[in-house]
């Protein structure tokens, strides 16, 4: 089973369902429609629940949009600001939609 790690602050809103998807550059999105993978905390690598990758699509950081947003559980504002903080300078992102297990 393949592995991903999410930060802390996100367990909450991905074992709700309200986290749906992860932006991520190519080096973390080596993940097909229909793999299983594990998740555990980036901080301390506790797991915390499986999910099922639903699709990976790319997408260009400029068109993030208000959708993007709400399946991050944040405001468009925030997403780009956490996206800038992780991959600064990083154009070209892949999306990660996911359902939990």
């Amino acid at each position: 089973m393949k592995n991903i790690t999410f930060y802390g602050r996100f367990e909450a809103d991905i074992l709700a369902g309200r986290k749906t998807i992860t932006l991520r550059e190519a080096s973390d999105a080596d993940f097909a429609a229909g793999d299983q993978v594990r998740v555990s905390r980036y901080e301390d690598d506790v797991f915390f629940c499986n999910i099922e990758i639903i699709a990976i699509t790319p997408v260009q950081f400029a068109v993030l949009n208000d959708q993007h947003a709400i399946q991050e559980n944040m405001t468009l504002a925030e997403l780009k600001q956490v996206i800038s903080e992780i991959y600064p300078g990083l154009n070209e992102l892949f999306m990660i939609e996911f359902r939990l297990l």
